[in-house]
């Protein structure tokens, strides 16, 4: 049986009882605590940096997945590994020697992922399938919540299960943007293994039922 991974995405969270949230997260049936770290260049916001993280690892129980949606990532992976990131996500569109910065993540005991924006075709990632540990596949375009889902990215996601299996890797694909209740179901039918909830959970009127119904539903 295959098991789907939950990672509710701590931008969605109320960042005024970030605790409550990051308690209630550990309290609940989801697997990761996903942070997408901002730098308002390489995506039109600004989230979040290091003393927020910071304070969330200090609470949080289970792993950080942390997606840098940032220009040259490479400058902070040992900063990342020093805060208690269990993987570390940089963009593709970001790296100008991708197979570099997936070693120096990995030399710093980080699982290494890769994002793709929705423009971005998964065959060129092929090179580099073994090396990477988690493609997060982009189904909204980055840089803001609440946006609705790509209906591109159930085809991004047979593509890439196909260029995984061919080349005998064991890469986790994620899916990051407008996951909700219809369309987890075919999500992982396409072949995801982990889907990345934000505004869906944490808007919710009880987070707790809303991450175990989407558990239940990609059983």
């Amino acid at each position: 049986m295959k098991n789907t991974l939950i990672a509710p995405s701590i931008l969605a969270a109320d960042f005024a009882n970030l605790q409550r949230d990051i308690e209630m997260v550990n309290a609940s049936e989801a697997d990761w605590f996903h942070l997408d770290v901002m730098d308002g260049v390489f995506v039109p916001n600004i989230s979040f940096g290091m003393p927020v993280i910071k304070s969330i690892a200090k609470h949080a129980k289970k792993p950080l997945d942390v997606h840098l949606m940032i220009i040259d990532p490479d400058r902070y992976i040992k900063t990342f590994a020093d805060l208690g990131t269990d993987v570390l996500t940089v963009h593709y569109e970001a790296c100008t020697h991708l197979h570099r910065t997936l070693q120096a993540i990995k030399a710093e005991g980080m699982q290494a992922g890769v994002a793709i924006n929705p423009h971005t075709n998964v065959a060129l990632l092929e090179d580099t399938i073994k090396d990477i540990d988690l493609v997060c596949i982009m189904s909204v375009n980055p840089g803001f919540g609440g946006q609705s889902f790509i209906e591109n990215t159930y085809k991004k996601v047979k593509q890439l299960r196909e260029i995984i299996e061919a080349n005998g890797a064991t890469t986790k694909i994620e899916i990051d943007g407008g996951v909700t209740n219809r369309n987890a179901k075919q999500l992982v039918e396409a072949g995801s293994d982990v889907l990345v909830a934000g505004s869906y959970v944490f808007g919710a009127s009880n987070p707790t039922e809303t991450i175990a119904d989407l558990k239940k539903i990609v059983l």
